[in-house]
């Protein structure tokens, strides 16, 4: 199939009554990306591309330092519902449509929409406030703010590479 970018990444709000928005609600810190491509892309599809690309795979190698080696099998086997655990990551819930991973307060969402012209790719992140914070304070604490702009950078560049993934395939 001829799979093309038709809309570059883009920063979106988070999907009304996705998985994520549930988090967005709760007052978490969330993000979102969306990237429109051609044809038609399951949800197991966009999850195992992303989870496989170089980019990604990089990350799982500085994981396995402190959690388990993940393979590319592993991400074939979670995109297909067959695992529920992926290196640092639980599956936190999963629908025909979206996968919410779990790894300490991290939140990392995946979505893959039909739109008009194809498929909307959805990638986005939650940061849950930690436990004992105030009600109502920043969820993300100054660890996680001091990082913000690199991951808004670095989640950008993922959803990015699994596009191109999914382009040559």
């Amino acid at each position: 199939m001829n799979r093309s970018i038709l809309r570059h990444v883009e920063a979106c709000p988070v999907p009304a009554g996705s998985l994520l928005d549930a988090h967005r609600l709760a007052g978490s810190y969330t993000d979102c990306f969306v990237a429109e491509m051609a044809g038609d892309i399951s949800t197991a599809q966009f999850v195992e591309a992303f989870y496989t690309t170089p980019l990604f795979r990089l990350e799982r190698l500085l994981l396995t330092l402190v959690f388990r080696p993940s393979s590319d099998a592993a991400a074939r086997q979670l995109a297909s519902g067959q695992r529920g655990d992926f290196a640092a990551w639980q599956v936190e819930q999963r629908r025909a449509d979206e996968l919410l991973m779990a790894a300490g307060r991290t939140r990392s969402w995946l979505q893959a929409a039909p739109s008009a012209e194809g498929t909307c790719l959805h990638f986005g992140s939650a940061i849950v406030p930690a436990r004992g914070s105030a009600p109502g304070g920043d969820p993300l604490g100054s660890v996680f703010r001091a990082l913000l702009d690199l991951h808004l950078l670095y989640s950008r560049a993922l959803l990015r590479a699994a596009c191109r993934r999914l382009t040559q395939h």
